[in-house]
Parts: C-alpha cells; sequence; structure tokens
C-alpha cells in the first residue's frame, strides 16, 4: 500500500517519473495559484477578526462574485476538513468498540436526522456570544452549519466500511505485527478510501445545497448574514433581479466545475490505487490535473526537500514506537511470541484505550443528559395544539418526501444500471453526473416554483419536484456504484443462459444492487427531510410563498425566534425519521446483508 502511494503522490521518490513532461507553464500556474490562495486565505482571516456589523449589504454587482464564490468555497471546504477529521474518529471508535457502538450508532441515527435550522439559532447565538466584538462566531457558526450536512453521509460510509474489511486483510496486518496504528493507515483507511471519496463528493453537495440558508441566516429583528454566493443568490432572489440569479447561477457552475476538476477527479483517479479487486473489465478512471501534478517540477522538488527533512523525525517516531511496543510486550504478556502477541493486540483493546474510550463515552452521555434536560424545559412551553400541528404536517411532509424517491427511484435505476454497466457510457456522464449533483438545487428553487405556477401547480406540489431535485443523486450514485460491482463472469453467464429482458433484471440486476440501493433511499430520504425546509418556504420580493408542512414549521418558527416550537419541530422531525429508520430501512439492510449479498 506504501508502494502504491509512492507511485501516486511521490514518483520522483522511488524512480518513477515519467518521461512526459507537462506544459512549462503549468508550475508557473501552480505556483500563482498557491500565492493567489494565500493571500485570499490571509484575506478571509482579516474578515473573521473584523468588527460584526449589525446589518450586511450584500452588493449584486457582478465584479463582487468572485471574492463572495471564493469564501463560500473556503468556508465549505473548511466544513469538510472538520467532517473528514470527524469522520476517522467517530466512525473508528464507534466500529471499533462495541460498547460505545451501542450509543455512538443511534446518536448518530438521530443527529442526521435533525435538519440544518435545527442546529442553527442556539449555534449561532452561542458562538456570537462567545466572540462578541469581531465575525469570527457567526463565521464558525456558517462552517458548522455546512459540516452538518456533510458529516452524516461519510461518517456512516468510513464506519460501515471499517466493518467490513475482509478478514484476509485482517489476518495479514496479525501476521505482520501491526499495531493499531499501522493496521488503521495499512489496511482500514485504504480500504474505505474509495467509499469515502465518493461520499465526499455527496456530502459537499449537500453542503452547497444549504449554502443559501448558512449565509442568509436572520432571527427575529436580528442580521446574521455573511458576504458568500449564497446570500448573494438569496438577495438577488429576494429582490427578483433575475440578472443578478443568473450571474450568481454561472458563477456556482463554474465553482462546482473547477471543483471537479483539480479536487474530485484527481482524489477519483488516486482512490483507484485502493480497489480491492485487481481484475475486471472496467476501465480506471483519469485525471489530467492529477497526471501533471506528478510530472511537476515543482512539486517534485517540495517532496524531495519534505522527504529529506521527514525522515529523521519518522526514523524517530518508528524508534520510539518500537521501544514502547517492546515494553508492553514486556509487562502484558512476556510468555508469547510476537505471533501470538500481534493477534492478542488485534483481538481485543488496549487497558489504556479501553479507559479512555470509557471516560469519553461518559462525558458523551453526561453532555446528552444535560441536552435532554434543556430540551425538556423548552417543549414544556408547547401547547397540545401545537403538538397536533406538528403530527398532521410531519405526515404531509412525509408524503411528499416519499413521493420524491419514489418518483427519483423510477429514472435513476434504469439510468444507474445503463450508465454502470457501460464503460464507455460511465466514461463519458460520470463527470456530468458529479458536476449536477454538486450543483445547489436550491438555486434553481425560484425558476422551478415559476414554471410550475405557470401550469397551474401549487407550492404543495412543487415542493416534491424541489426535494426531487436535491435528492435524486445519491439514488443515482449509489445504483451507478452496484452496477460497477456486478462480476463480469455472472454478467457472462446469464448472457450464455439466455438471460434477457427483466428477467436478467429480476435474477441478476436487482440483487446485486439492492444494498446500494437502500443505501442510496436512506441518504435520499434523509436529504429530501432536510430540503424540506426550502422547498416548503420561499422569500420573494412580493412576499412569503408557503405550503402546510413540517418543513414550512421549522422555518417559520427559526425565523421568527419561537425556540420551544422550532424545538418541537425538530423533535417531531427526528421521530419520525429515527422511527422510519428503525422500522423500515434497518429490515432492509439485513435483508440485503443476509439475501441478497453477492459475496455469500
Amino acid at each position: 500500500m506504501v508502494a502504491r502511494l509512492k507511485r501516486i503522490w511521490g514518483g520522483a521518490l522511488a524512480g518513477e517519473r515519467s518521461s512526459q513532461k507537462p506544459p512549462g507553464w503549468f508550475d508557473f500556474l501552480l505556483l500563482i495559484g498557491v500565492f493567489g490562495l494565500f493571500y485570499g486565505l490571509f484575506h478571509i482571516a482579516g474578515q473573521w477578526s473584523s468588527v460584526m456589523r449589525a446589518k450586511v449589504e450584500i452588493d449584486l454587482s457582478p465584479w463582487m462574485l468572485p471574492w463572495y464564490t471564493f469564501q463560500s468555497l473556503m468556508r465549505g471546504i473548511f466544513a469538510y476538513v472538520l467532517s473528514l477529521i470527524f469522520t476517522l474518529i467517530y466512525g473508528y471508535w464507534a466500529a471499533k468498540d462495541a460498547r460505545a457502538e451501542r450509543i455512538l450508532v443511534p446518536i448518530l441515527d438521530i443527529l442526521q436526522s435533525i435538519p440544518v435550522l435545527g442546529f442553527m439559532p442556539g449555534l449561532v447565538l452561542a458562538l456570537v456570544a462567545l466572540f462578541p466584538t469581531s465575525n469570527t462566531g457567526l463565521e464558525l457558526a456558517a462552517v458548522l452549519m455546512i459540516f452538518t450536512s456533510q458529516v452524516w453521509n461519510m461518517t456512516f460510509s468510513f464506519y460501515r466500511s471499517i466493518q467490513t474489511v475482509p478478514r484476509e486483510q485482517q489476518e495479514a496486518a496479525q501476521v505482520f505485527g501491526f499495531t493499531w496504528l499501522q493496521k488503521f493507515g495499512r489496511v482500514e483507511v485504504p480500504f474505505a478510501t474509495l467509499g469515502l471519496v465518493w461520499n465526499s463528493m455527496m456530502s459537499m453537495a449537500g453542503g452547497w445545497f444549504f449554502l443559501t440558508v448558512s449565509e442568509s441566516f436572520t432571527l427575529g429583528d436580528q442580521d446574521f448574514r455573511l458576504p458568500g454566493l449564497g446570500s448573494y443568490m438569496q438577495a438577488a432572489t429576494a429582490q427578483e433581479n433575475t440578472a443578478a440569479q443568473i450571474y450568481a447561477i454561472i458563477a456556482m457552475m463554474v465553482m462546482v466545475v473547477s471543483l471537479d476538476q483539480l479536487l474530485w477527479r484527481p482524489m477519483v483517479a488516486w482512490a483507484q490505487k485502493f480497489r480491492v479487486e485487481e481484475g475486471g473489465g472496467g476501465e480506471v478512471a483519469s485525471s489530467w490535473f492529477l497526471e501533471w501534478l506528478q510530472r511537476s517540477h515543482l512539486l517534485s522538488r517540495a517532496q524531495s526537500v519534505a522527504f529529506w527533512v521527514g525522515r529523521p523525525c519518522a526514523r524517530f517516531a518508528r524508534t520510539v514506537g518500537r521501544q514502547l511496543k517492546g515494553l508492553r510486550r514486556s509487562m502484558v504478556r512476556p510468555a508469547f511470541p510476537l505471533a501470538d502477541d500481534a493477534a492478542a493486540s488485534n483481538s481485543r483493546s488496549h487497558p489504556v484505550a479501553s479507559a479512555f474510550s470509557l471516560c469519553m463515552l461518559i462525558a458523551l452521555v453526561v453532555l446528552m443528559a444535560w441536552g435532554a434536560v434543556e430540551l425538556m424545559r423548552l417543549l414544556r412551553q408547547v401547547h397540545l395544539q401545537t403538538w397536533e400541528e406538528i403530527a398532521a404536517s410531519g405526515g404531509i411532509t412525509f408524503a411528499r418526501v416519499f413521493t420524491a424517491v419514489v418518483l427519483g427511484t423510477l429514472w435513476t435505476l434504469p439510468a444507474g444500471l445503463i450508465i454502470g454497466l457501460s464503460p464507455r457510457l460511465s466514461r463519458i456522464l460520470q463527470p456530468i453526473i458529479q458536476i449536477a449533483a454538486s450543483f445547489p438545487a436550491s438555486m434553481l428553487f425560484v425558476i422551478v416554483v415559476g414554471a410550475l405556477y405557470s401550469c397551474g401547480l401549487p407550492l404543495g406540489f412543487s415542493s416534491i419536484v424541489l426535494m426531487m431535485l436535491g435528492t435524486q443523486w445519491y439514488i443515482l450514485f449509489n445504483v451507478i456504484a452496484g452496477a460497477m460491482t456486478i462480476p463480469a463472469d455472472l454478467r457472462e453467464a446469464a448472457r450464455a443462459y439466455g438471460i434477457v429482458g427483466f428477467q436478467r433484471f429480476r435474477i441478476l440486476y436487482f440483487p446485486a444492487i439492492f444494498p446500494y440501493l437502500v443505501t442510496g433511499w436512506v441518504t435520499a430520504m434523509g436529504g429530501a427531510w432536510n430540503a424540506s425546509i426550502v422547498a416548503e418556504l420561499m422569500t420573494t420580493k412580493a412576499g412569503e410563498l408557503s405550503t402546510v408542512g413540517l418543513g414550512a414549521m421549522i422555518s417559520k418558527a427559526a425565523t421568527s425566534s419561537d425556540m420551544p416550537t422550532l424545538a418541537a419541530s425538530v423533535v417531531g422531525m427526528s421521530f419520525i425519521v429515527v422511527g422510519i429508520n428503525r422500522t423500515v430501512w434497518r429490515r432492509l439492510y439485513r435483508i440485503s446483508e443476509t439475501t441478497y449479498c453477492i459475496d455469500k
């Protein structure tokens, strides 16, 4: 695995430099880009530390869009870095500690069911109070709001990947005497990388979806807006400035395409190195930017310097690690040989790690208990009539969410199969689908609602289309991934036995993609519940446009600073989502693991 990494990022160190060279201007542009990035980050740091203004005016001039777009991009990337750190820690903890797993997984299930506006009021007020004289608290709140729309999908993916590491890889780690850190870095993370990269793309798309909400938050008469692409689009929509809306859409498309070409396509191509299967007829993903980076003279020199500087530190760390490992063996299991000790260290937790995990779990439970007490204090102020309205609105929103998922499945299931089973179509359409999935559908809501209104459809029906626009990609990506994993020998066998048409779909395709389809349904329905807070209530220049639903109740309660109703609405939505997860999706997951698992 280390050799694979060297072939990708450190070809110069392994003596594998390509004979081809990138264009001479590539290193020059790369250097300019690095300096430009640091210059932009310097200005963003200055904005974070500047005095917070009572009201923010959003300039709709197109010349301000590059600066607004860069700020939104940096908030999304900061949130993604936090999401990745949380994913690696929380997912590993839940997968490795059976005692903590019984608490951590249900907590994750509940947290992913809470809409963005459920976190936002309390978090914004707390951080603004913590940093009363600067924009730091408000900027942190926006980053954390985007974080809450990114992190859950990534964490579930990493957690499930750690649990499904092939047995032969685990046995190899035991034979070589890997410590838990070596096993984590050389076996578990590489195995989870491919799924984590694809889920990262979808998580980033979810962050862009709620960009407008995160940057244009108002609480009663308090203005907590931040300059950015989301607030620009919100201001353009509120003023019905069509030209500004078009500028914002163009800026978003440029940002999404650039991010796809400069980050996600290289990451997808890099992640192919960690595929478990070595054969198959699928084509390997490629990236022109990654290939140029591998042949860059500038990066080659930087890698060489980093290698020679870091080598003494790495040698010192390995020496200390060997000494600590030998000391632990002599203190804990002095009578057993190396192989048995390695197996024991991998089969049960170290006492120090177990004690630390227990302390962290107790602290988490105490924090949850304190939060439950504060929540009950708010819920006591909610009248019975409000609870009845929440129940009725929740049923209406559930009907819309279910319809959106069904409608999305009707076209994504056949389309995903066609794309996933054809290497040529996958190569052509996957970048287009990634770009389309990353584009925030909320920016198109006003246009879509206007078009549907002209056809005589009220917002109650239009909101179903709006939910589908934001959530159908989860199903499509998972179906494509499932179709690409169907073994070529099974497809050849079906062709040889004359199994065609719907019979082939029923016998081969559907069982093979069913586990992926369930994952797509779960994430799509969760995204649709979150999208309901945007789809069921809109603010335009002509006034507020809303329909009956739980998402509209949450939006109205957050805007009017009605904390008891907001808390009750969020609890109601969480109760419905968790109930569906426990009664429906858990059973479907069990069916996918027993009946439709292609490896069993």
